[in-house]
């Protein structure tokens, strides 16, 4: 097979989750320049009919609905895979993306910010992946998993920094190890699972983080926070047959900021 062959996701069907701004907008701009077709979702109805308008309008093959994957009360997850199975009859690749934050010291911190948080980082990425793969990927035999975690879940935060993130940091940990223990499960039946943990992007999740950025370059070997193109081309290999020996793993996309 020749190297952009490895690379083409023709004919694919990838679903992202919270794939309407930021990162999960990116990674739909790449998958689909590469061929997939996308189903993504947003809490907000006119959100998702405009992105999927300007995907169309890019020549990218586009659905989606609103649904908010944080009420798990109304099953979501069921809805959002019944509605991309309805669209185009599949999912060969899975990218978790939607999360969320809840920024208050640890001594302070109320547990409905920490539910929130597990709740949409790390049970709606187990519940999506159970449901893609026993409803697709597992008779099928293949498939590509991605969990959107973050540099967060390799440490904690410097002190007397005014970051307070503990619920999201344990978050993301969980979600680099369920990516390992996915993998070693699902490997025998041809299913790739691995993780990107982006450092500092500079999106709405982030919002906030602004005051710390020019600390945050200078704590990074590469000078820069992450752009609008630097998560493409890791969930580009992830999600096709380039990274089809690779799975269980966790990259940092972060300009060295967590190796130094």
């Amino acid at each position: 097979m020749k190297v952009m062959e490895l690379f083409d996701l023709t004919g694919k069907v990838a679903l992202i989750t919270g794939g309407t701004k930021g990162l999960g907008l990116q990674m739909a701009e790449a998958l689909g320049e590469q061929g997939a077709k996308i189903f993504l979702n947003a809490r907000n109805a006119s959100e998702v009919e405009e992105v999927v308008a300007q995907l169309n309008a890019r020549g990218i093959e586009a659905g989606g609905i609103a649904c908010d994957l944080g009420q798990l009360d109304t099953d979501p997850v069921k809805t959002l895979v019944d509605a991309a199975e309805a669209r185009f009859g599949t999912v060969d690749i899975l990218i978790n993306n939607a999360g969320t934050s809840w920024g208050q010291p640890a001594a302070e911190h109320s547990y409905e910010g920490w539910q929130k948080v597990m709740g949409l980082n790390v049970d709606v990425c187990f519940l999506m992946a159970q449901e893609v793969g026993r409803r697709f990927m597992i008779p099928r035999q293949s498939g590509k998993i991605i969990n959107i975690a973050s540099i967060a879940g390799f440490k904690g935060n410097r002190p007397n920094t005014g970051i307070f993130t503990v619920a999201y940091n344990t978050s993301k940990a969980a979600a680099i190890n369920l990516t390992r223990a996915l993998a070693g499960e699902w490997g025998p039946h041809n299913i790739n699972v691995n993780a990107i943990c982006p450092g500092y992007f500079p999106t709405k999740m982030a919002k906030g983080l602004e005051r710390v950025t020019e600390v945050i370059k200078q704590g990074t070997p590469l000078g820069r926070v992450g752009g609008e193109d630097d998560i493409k081309g890791l969930a580009l290999f992830f999600a096709s047959e380039a990274s089809r020996h690779v799975t269980g793993q966790a990259v940092a996309v972060d300009g060295g900021n967590s190796v130094v």
